[in-house]
């Protein structure tokens, strides 16, 4: 099967056109170390770039060299190169905050922000927090300071939350739920209060029962307050959902070569291309290779196998306190040539003490048995690793099979944690040197 077609990264990040970067995905994938890295990719090419995140474990920060994100853009230093990257972390509570502020009076806003059904709302409501996201990412580009946004997309249970998020919580607040406890406050005086009373008393007495009569107060004190505000909601959510339909997006998959987070990959591809988004690629992370390839997991096996029946006669059992240690008479002295030779001079005395003494401090084994223990050893730890690999190359082709037309671009597995700028600068090398590896899994 024909490789993917490579993701090429530079280009992307270079086009001046190029505006918005969204990396969605499922979680635990890599996206906010893949955000990162493109951000930093970006602005030592010259771009000026913020990242936008909502990742909760702020790592973020951490590999920045920031001491903490809020919700302000924050210059991050030791940026090599003519441009500039800022960072900043979402403070959903904080945003809704800003919106509430922006668009209504000082007195009614005090309201909204006192009031206990918004204080919930805007800090828990399922969907504020990508819908929140939205709303930044909305200001950020309404701004025009940066040349490039790039986003980290919520930690949902889904990746579809963050597009479907501004909708949901748009029909909300536009639902006829809403509207109907609007209605006594648009009527106002005494008919707005006849209307409570007799239109609404079922109604209110039985939420009364379900969720407690002060609760119910708290909601129409807060329909009442944010009356104004609610179709502002709903065009702003329109405008951001357009801006990402724009030709000045990109969309970035960012998936793992596991069947769960390409099976979730798949789907978000397809709902991308239904609603018309521009997508750019998959960034598959974490990928898994060796540099013996050529030598298969049933070859190595085959060999571990002959190694331990050659040795099936019990001198292999050679474990002192978990060490390998020698039984026998070997000379250490001798191992580079594979062997004693029976014209070698026999050590004696002092010369043979401090032979053996240096092979057991260099912990060295010291009889072809051991090495032979060790090598099959190797050998089943390397047939794991080739049978790791191609798991992997399956789950990928899989994937290929389904979206041929969408490019790839794979990052080698590090064997640490990205914790500093120069982890951020090799992801980002990786991700744009996929002509030498494509297809290479």
């Amino acid at each position: 099967m024909d490789a993917a077609a490579p993701l090429d990264i530079d280009p992307l990040l270079d086009d001046p056109k190029t505006r918005i970067v969204v990396c969605c995905g499922s979680g635990g994938v890599g996206k906010t170390t893949t955000a990162a890295a493109l951000g930093l990719r970006a602005a030592e090419r010259g771009r000026k770039v913020v990242v936008l995140t909502i990742d909760p474990a702020r790592r973020l920060a951490q590999s920045m060299g920031i001491d903490s994100l809020d919700n302000t853009p924050r210059r991050v230093k030791d940026v090599e190169g003519d441009g500039e990257l800022h960072a900043m972390m979402l403070d959903m509570k904080r945003t809704f905050d800003e919106i509430v502020e922006a668009h209504a009076d000082p007195e009614r806003a005090r309201a909204i922000l006192s009031n206990p059904f918004y204080q919930s709302l805007s800090a828990g409501f399922a969907g504020t927090q990508e819908y929140m996201a939205m709303e930044k990412l909305g200001q950020l580009r309404a701004r025009d300071e940066w040349d490039l946004i790039v986003v980290d997309t919520p930690p949902s249970r889904s990746a579809l939350d963050f597009l479907d998020a501004p909708k949901r919580l748009g029909s909300f607040l536009d639902g006829k739920f809403i509207r109907l406890l609007m209605a006594p406050a648009k009527m106002g005086g005494r008919a707005g209060m006849k209307f409570l009373n007799v239109g609404m008393s079922m109604m209110t007495g039985t939420l009364g029962k379900l969720l407690g009569g002060q609760l119910l107060r708290d909601v129409q004190t807060f329909v009442a307050a944010m009356d104004t505000m609610f179709g502002g909601f709903r065009t702003r959510a329109d405008a951001t959902y357009r801006l990402l339909q724009a030709p000045g997006t990109a969309f970035l998959v960012v998936a793992a070569p596991e069947r769960d987070a390409l099976r979730e990959a798949a789907y978000f591809v397809e709902r991308l291309a239904a609603d018309a988004m521009p997508l750019a690629g998959l960034v598959l992370n974490r990928v898994h290779g060796s540099g013996a390839a050529r030598l298969s997991a049933e070859r190595a096996l085959a060999a571990a196998e002959h190694l331990e029946e050659d040795r099936g006669d019990g001198r292999g059992e050679n474990l002192v306190d978990g060490r390998i240690v020698d039984q026998g008479s070997g000379k250490a002295e001798d191992r580079g040539t594979g062997g004693s030779s029976p014209e070698a001079p026999s050590p004696t005395g002092s010369e043979a003490g401090a032979s053996k003494d240096d092979a057991s401090a260099s912990g060295a084994p010291e009889d072809g048995v051991s090495v032979d223990r060790l090598t099959a050893g190797l050998l089943r730890l390397h047939a794991e690793r080739m049978q790791v690999l191609a798991r992997e190359r399956r789950t990928r082709d899989r994937f290929t099979a389904l979206h041929p037309e969408v490019p790839v671009a794979e990052v080698a597995a590090l064997p640490g944690d990205v914790h500093d700028l120069a982890g951020l600068r090799a992801i980002g090398e990786r991700l744009a040197a996929q002509e030498e590896t494509a297809g290479a899994l």
